[in-house]
């Protein structure tokens, strides 16, 4: 399985988005924001038509940006491909992370929490989510608490059943929602030589990493995609 992806970087907005078409036609997007230590997932799911949805459904997850996670804007800036069309293999499997997302952000207020919020999830904006972990440091960054709603509380959310054991479309439950990075610039490779009496930078080591967000939708029918198997 082949994932075409296109990379940017913007070194005066100090910033990386990463895009890719998933196998069943979703469009899948990753920005990072280092000035505001921000990184933004958004999918664009195609919505099946004869099941009564809308054309497509766009969900946006918003959590921190750790700086060690991905090579830093200007680097990225200076990749070149010699061939675009080659298929790169990522050197390394990054292992799943699970996230539970229990805060919603506000759209009209987004912009205070990254500049990037309103362009990225625009289609998205009664499904932008976050995890309290995340807030609370964010809070202490002096991001205004107007961003951030609450949720269902977690406790009367753990009450609540996984979307893919609920029958009763109207009913609300704990949606999953997966996705996959399948290639990009983890870390600044550093090379040593003689005739240099410091290590310098000579290539990149790439890395994939899948992730798993689980959160709260108010009618199972947003969010049809997440079936049991069948026992």
């Amino acid at each position: 399985q082949v994932t075409e992806e296109s990379l940017q970087a913007d070194s005066d907005a100090d910033s990386i988005s990463l895009e890719l078409r998933k196998p069943d036609g979703t469009l899948v997007s990753f920005t990072a924001d280092f000035k505001k230590d921000v990184k933004i997932f958004r999918a664009l799911i195609l919505g099946e038509l004869e099941k009564g949805q809308s054309q497509f459904q766009a969900l946006c997850f918003v959590t921190q940006l750790q700086h060690n996670e991905i090579i830093p804007s200007e680097a990225m800036a200076k990749l070149r491909q010699k061939n675009p069309r080659a298929v790169r293999q990522a050197e390394e499997v990054r292992g799943l992370e699970h996230l539970h997302m229990d805060v919603a952000v506000n759209f009209s207020q987004g912009a205070l929490l990254s500049p990037h919020l309103h362009n990225v999830c625009a289609e998205a904006v009664d499904a932008i989510f976050a995890r309290q972990e995340d807030v609370r440091f964010w809070l202490e960054q002096g991001v205004d608490s107007s961003v951030f709603e609450a949720l269902p509380k977690a406790s009367e959310q753990a009450e609540l059943p996984r979307c893919g054991q609920v029958g009763d479309r109207a009913k609300p439950c704990i949606c999953r929602y997966g996705l996959s990075l399948a290639w990009y610039p983890c870390m600044l490779k550093y090379c040593h030589s003689r005739d240099r009496p410091t290590p310098y930078k000579c290539g990149i080591r790439s890395c994939q990493k899948s992730y798993s967000f689980d959160f709260y939708v108010p009618q199972r029918q947003l969010c049809l995609w997440d079936e049991d198997p069948p026992g």
